[in-house]
C-alpha cells in the first residue's frame, strides 16, 4: 500500500508546552506541521498547578543549583542544571510577552517557595499555573500561518534512511497510516503516565516515542527514574487522578495517618515524601492516607488554591473543614530518550524535548516547578539548532510499505516494550510501582 506523501520541514510530535514553543522559536520561514494524540489542550503541560521556577537574582544562583541536585540525589548533568537555571530569566521575559499572567504582589511578580527549594523562587497563576502558560502560548500558535495541526493522530513510527531521521508514520482515529517527510523530527510526545493505575497524567500519554526509539536503537537514558507525586486525590475509579499540588504542602498542610498523626514532613523532596507515604498505607492497611488544611485559613485556602478547592468539593471533600484522602500517583519521567543539550538525540535530525527527553536534569527525582522550565529552555535550544543546521536539500522520499502498520495493537506492543525496559534497568522498583500486583501497576 503507498501513501501520497507529504513533505515539510520541520514535524513536531507532540502540542504541550514544550512543542508549542518549539515550533513558536522557528522561523516563519519554515514549514512546520505537529501532530498530537488527542485533542490539542490534553497535555501535561495543561495540568500543572504548582508553578514554574526561574532564578530570581545572582545571589539566588547557587541554593537553585544544590536544591536541583539535592532534588535529584546528585545524579544529574551539572551543565544541565547551570544552562536551564541561567536561562530562566529569559524565559520568564518571553512567557511575559506571550502576555501570562503570573500572581503578583502590587507590580511585582509574586514568588513563592515549595517543597524542596530553600528560597522563594516560584512564579504561579493561582494554582493553574500549567493552562495560563499553554493557553497562551497556543494562542501565539494559533496566529501562525506557517504551521498545521493535526490532532488526534498518533505517531507509530519514524521513518530512517541511511542512520537519518526523514520522516514519521501516523494513523488516525480510523487506524488509516500515512506518512509525513521532513527534514527534522522533534519528539515531544510527554511521559509516560498512561502506563500507570494510578498517575496524574492523561491516559492517552503512553512513552509511544520511547518504544520507537527502542526500535531503532535510539539511545535512552534514566528510564527507571520515574517520579512518584506523594498526593493525588484518592479514588477509587479508573482515568486520570486529580493532582494537590506541591505548593498545598508549601503553604503549611499536613499528612495524617489513620489516627490523625503527622508521620513525616511534608517539605522533603517528593521521592522521600511519596516512600515514607507508601510505608505508612502498608501500616494502616488502607491505600491512602490524609492532608488536611483545616488549621489553615479558609479564605487563604479558597484564594490560593481555588482550582484545588472546587475539584475537591465536587468530590465531596471541603477543604477548609475536613482532611482529603490523598494517594501517591506516578506523575513525572525524568528519564526518557537521551538528548543533548540542543535537544539532540543519538540519531542526525532526530530531537526529543520536554518529559519525552532526557537531558539528565533532573537526576534521579525533578525538584517542584522545575518541569516546565526544563521544558521551555531546552524547547528553545532545539529550536535554534534546527534553524541553524537544518538541511537544504530536499528530503528523500523513499516508499514505504504502510500494510505493516495496519490493524496492529500499539497498545499493548509499546506498553510491554517501555515496561520491559525499566524492568531490565531497575527490578526493584518495577516491582513497587510498575507490576499488576503494585499499587501504581
Amino acid at each position: 500500500m503507498k501513501d501520497m506523501n507529504q513533505t515539510i520541514d520541520v514535524i513536531i510530535v507532540g502540542t504541550g508546552a514544550a512543542g508549542i514553543f518549539c515550533a513558536l522559536n522557528l522561523p516563519d520561514t519554515l514549514s512546520i506541521h505537529m501532530v498530537t494524540k488527542d485533542s490539542l489542550e490534553n497535555s501535561a503541560s495543561y495540568l500543572a498547578q504548582g508553578g514554574i521556577a526561574a532564578l530570581r537574582d545572582a545571589s539566588d544562583y547557587d541554593d537553585y543549583f544544590e536544591d536541583t541536585l539535592r532534588a535529584g540525589h546528585y545524579k544529574n548533568s551539572r551543565k544541565a542544571v547551570d544552562t536551564m537555571i541561567r536561562q530562566s530569566p529569559l524565559i520568564i521575559r518571553e512567557l511575559l510577552d506571550y502576555h501570562v499572567r503570573f500572581n503578583r504582589t502590587g507590580d511585582e511578580l509574586s514568588y513563592t517557595k515549595e517543597g524542596g527549594h530553600s528560597q522563594s523562587r516560584i512564579l504561579h497563576h493561582n494554582d493553574i499555573t500549567g493552562k495560563e502558560i499553554t493557553s497562551k502560548l497556543l494562542n501565539g500558535l494559533r496566529k501562525k500561518s506557517n504551521i498545521i495541526i493535526e490532532e488526534y493522530t498518533r505517531m507509530v513510527d519514524i521513518v530512517v534512511r541511511d542512520g537519518q531521521c526523514i520522516g514519521i508514520v501516523t494513523i488516525d482515529k480510523t487506524g488509516a497510516p500515512k506518512v509525513l517527510f521532513a527534514k527534522a523530527v522533534v519528539l515531544a510526545t510527554g511521559g509516560i503516565g498512561g502506563l500507570f493505575k494510578h498517575s496524574t497524567a492523561f491516559s492517552h500519554i503512553t512513552g509511544d516515542a520511547l518504544a520507537v526509539a527502542v526500535k531503532h536503537n535510539v539511545k535512552l537514558r534514566d528510564v527507571n527514574y520515574i517520579q512518584i507525586h506523594p498526593t493525588a486525590l484518592y479514588s477509587e475509579k479508573p482515568g486520570r487522578r486529580f493532582l494537590i499540588s506541591e505548593a498545598v504542602r508549601g503553604e503549611g498542610a499536613y499528612l495524617l495517618n489513620a489516627a490523625m498523626e503527622r508521620f513525616t514532613d511534608e517539605l522533603q523532596p517528593r521521592d522521600v515524601v511519596s516512600d515514607a507515604i507508601h510505608e505508612q498505607m502498608i501500616k494502616d492497611g488502607r491505600g491512602y492516607v490524609y492532608l488536611s488544611l483545616t488549621h489553615l485559613p479558609a479564605e487563604m485556602i479558597i484564594t490560593r488554591f481555588p482550582n484545588i478547592y472546587q475539584h475537591c468539593l465536587k468530590a465531596g471533600y471541603d477543604l477548609t473543614k475536613e482532611p482529603i484522602p490523598v494517594t501517591p500517583a506516578q506523575h513525572y519521567f525524568m528519564g526518557g530518550i537521551k538528548v543533548d543539550l540542543k535537544g539532540q538525540t543519538s540519531m542526525p535530525y532526530l530531537y526529543a524535548i520536554g518529559e519525552t527527553s532526557c537531558t539528565g536534569v533532573h537526576g534521579k527525582n525533578r525538584l517542584g516547578s522545575n518541569s516546565l522550565l526544563e521544558s521551555l529552555v531546552f524547547a528553545q535550544r532545539a529550536a535554534s539548532d534546527i534553524t541553524q543546521n537544518i538541511p537544504y536539500r530536499p528530503t528523500e522520499q523513499p516508499e514505504i510499505d504502510l500494510s505493516i502498520y495496519q490493524d496492529k495493537d500499539f497498545d499493548l506492543e509499546y506498553k510491554n516494550i517501555v515496561l520491559d525496559e525499566i524492568k531490565r534497568r531497575d527490578p526493584k522498583f518495577y516491582e513497587e510501582w510498575c507490576n499488576d500486583n503494585s499499587q501504581m501497576g
